[in-house]
C-alpha cells in the first residue's frame, strides 16, 4: 500500500521548469482515477501550484485521495509539498507531510549543488537527519523538467535524466525518457470538459522511473503523459506493475512570468 500512495504523488513529479525555458508559472487541477478506463472511478484530485520572483520558483501541491478497496474498508491518502527552488536551479529547499488512513509523516530537507557535487539532507520528523551524495548529473526538480522540454524541443527521439525527488524516495530518480506516437497516448475522457490552454505545441511520453544511486534494473514505476512546451502535463497514466492511476487536467490558471535582470 505503500507504493500506491506513493504513486499518487508521482503524476506531481512532472512540475514546469527554470526561467530560461518557456514554461510559465501556472495553477493545474487534475482528477484522480484509478485505472484507465473510460468509466474508471474517480478516488480524488491533484492540485498544481507554481509561482515565480526573481529568486526563484515556489511549488505547492496538494493531493487528496480515497480509495475503496473493499466495500468495508476505505484507505484515504494524501500529500502536501511546499518547495522552494533558486533561480538558477543550485538549490532546493522543502517541506512535504503524508498522510495515509491518519498516521501523518513529515519530512523536510534541502539539496544543494557546489560545483560537481550535489548533497542532501533529509530530516524525517523527530527522527535523525540523513546525509546524501546524489550523482553529479541529478537536477532540481523544476530543472528536471526543463531539461525534458529542451530535449523535446531539440527533437530527442529518448533521452536518460537524473532528478532529485522530495516525495516519493527523496532521493534521485534516473528517468529514461521516450517520445511516443500521437497514437500510443491514452485518449481524453468524454466526459471532461476541455481546458484551455494557449500552448500549441506538445509531445507524448513514455518515461520509466528508477532509483538512481542503484541504477536498477526494474523500474518502480512508468509513465506516460502529454507534455506541452508551456510546462503543462495533461492525460497522465503511472503504472506500479499492480495498480494504474490516471490524472486528467481539469482547470488550468497562467499566471505571468516576472521581468527580472539578467544575472
Amino acid at each position: 500500500m505503500r507504493l500506491f500512495a506513493r504513486v499518487l504523488v508521482a503524476g506531481a513529479l512532472l512540475v514546469p521548469a527554470t526561467a530560461i525555458a518557456q514554461v510559465q508559472p501556472h495553477r493545474a487541477e487534475y482528477a484522480l482515477r484509478l485505472g484507465p478506463a473510460l468509466n474508471a472511478p474517480r478516488i480524488g484530485t491533484a492540485i498544481h501550484d507554481l509561482s515565480q520572483d526573481c529568486g526563484g520558483w515556489h511549488l505547492k501541491r496538494d493531493i487528496k485521495s480515497e480509495i475503496a478497496v473493499t466495500a468495508s474498508w476505505k484507505m484515504s491518502l494524501a500529500s502536501r509539498l511546499d518547495g522552494e527552488e533558486t533561480r538558477g536551479g543550485n538549490g532546493f529547499r522543502y517541506s512535504a507531510v503524508q498522510v495515509q488512513n491518519g498516521n501523518e509523516r513529515e519530512v523536510k530537507g534541502r539539496v544543494q549543488r557546489k560545483g560537481n557535487e550535489v548533497r542532501a539532507e533529509i530530516v524525517p520528523a523527530g527522527g535523525p537527519p540523513n546525509q546524501l551524495v546524489l550523482p553529479p548529473p541529478t537536477l532540481m526538480p523544476v530543472a528536471a523538467i526543463d531539461h525534458l522540454v529542451q530535449q523535446l524541443q531539440a527533437k530527442a527521439a529518448a533521452f536518460p535524466a537524473l532528478m532529485f525527488d522530495a516525495e516519493v524516495m527523496g532521493d534521485a530518480f534516473l528517468i529514461d525518457v521516450t517520445e511516443q506516437k500521437p497514437g500510443q497516448l491514452r485518449a481524453a475522457r468524454p466526459a471532461d470538459k476541455p481546458v484551455s490552454n494557449p500552448s500549441t505545441t506538445s509531445w507524448p511520453v513514455f518515461m520509466s522511473f528508477t532509483r538512481g544511486r542503484q541504477q536498477d534494473q526494474r523500474p518502480l514505476f512508468t509513465v506516460n503523459a502529454l507534455v506541452f512546451d508551456n510546462g503543462v502535463i495533461d492525460r497522465l497514466t503511472i503504472d506500479t506493475g499492480l495498480v494504474v492511476v490516471t490524472a486528467d487536467l481539469q482547470s488550468l490558471e497562467m499566471r505571468p512570468v516576472p521581468t527580472c535582470p539578467r544575472s
